[in-house]
């Protein structure tokens, strides 16, 4: 049987060591071939055949495997190494949800950390949950923005992603349902190629409680992915697009390889591969990268 797809152990690497009996088991489950270490008790490629009846799912291999905090990943082997990557900003490349840190920093961090979660979950529409928690903000001054700003944390492994892909001549772009504020600076400390995202509406230094039209949503969010993709001249197979919530499910299904960055429930139930342990890290070692390759982004 042919080997077309390769299965990707990735292990929390604060929490646990990927081991040669991981390695061995995994082999086994698929009936894979040799496995390819990637980075010594972090990660592993694994041959496998194309799914199919009686081989176990991506569910079954977590449940062997999540208890130990490794994440199991799916890839097609030909083509591995995507030429486009598109990242959702909060949650995903940043530790942060920017919105409710600088509600937060306003004293509304409650009310408006609710409507985000229901937002994210795909409870409520994003453009009107996000009309909804701006407009809490009107009247504040603008200044809240560094505020906020300085509570922002990368991801392990943001920068590395990012720098590696470009190493090897990938597009980057962070797009994002946040600010132009927080997109701008996190792409500049990253390194991402360009970033979408909303503007806030600013008067005087002080926010007016509305955000430019039309806002960047699921759709906008897709819609770059494909406008990327056809620039430069990419089939969907060869992108990657990773995010955490609801807005960004169109974009996650469109891409050749989507991943669920320790997602919610409604992003995690639809989406195939799933980071839920590991860093970002694992978007790399998903396209066959050695760790001894990776770009430090520094």
């Amino acid at each position: 049987m042919s080997l077309s797809y390769t299965i990707t152990l990735v292990a929390r690497r604060d929490a646990t060591t990927l081991t040669d009996a991981d390695a061995r088991a995994a082999r086994d489950m698929v009936k894979g071939g040799v496995p390819v270490i990637l980075s010594p008790g972090e990660a592993v490629d694994i041959p496998s055949p194309a799914p199919h009846a009686g081989m176990p799912t991506l569910d079954t291999m977590r449940a062997v495997f999540g208890p130990r905090q490794i994440d199991v990943l799916l890839t097609r082997s030909r083509g591995r190494r995507k030429g486009l990557l598109v990242a959702d900003m909060d949650s995903t490349i940043v530790a942060n949800e920017t919105l409710d840190d600088l509600a937060a920093h306003a004293g509304i961090g409650e009310r408006v950390a609710e409507i985000t979660r229901r937002s994210m979950n795909g409870e409520i529409d994003f453009a009107a949950a996000l009309r909804e928690r701006v407009a809490l903000l009107a009247g504040l001054p603008a200044t809240l923005l560094e505020k906020a700003w300085k509570d922002v944390r990368l991801n392990e492994g943001a920068r590395e992603l990012v720098a590696t892909m470009r190493a090897h001549n990938a597009r980057t772009a962070l797009v994002s349902g946040g600010f132009t504020f927080f997109t701008g600076r996190v792409a500049a400390q990253c390194g991402f190629a360009e970033h979408h995202a909303n503007v806030l509406d600013i008067q005087k230094g002080i926010l007016t409680g509305t955000v430019d039209e039309p806002i960047l949503g699921p759709d906008a969010k897709l819609a770059h992915l494909r406008r990327l993709a056809e620039e430069g001249r990419l089939k969907p197979a060869a992108t990657m697009a990773v995010g955490d919530g609801a807005n960004d499910l169109a974009m996650l299904q469109e891409a050749g390889v989507g991943i669920a960055f320790h997602a919610k429930p409604i992003v995690r139930a639809a989406i195939g591969n799933r980071v839920e342990h590991a860093s970002l890290r694992a978007l790399l070692f998903a396209q066959g990268y050695p760790a001894a390759s990776f770009v430090s982004g520094e």
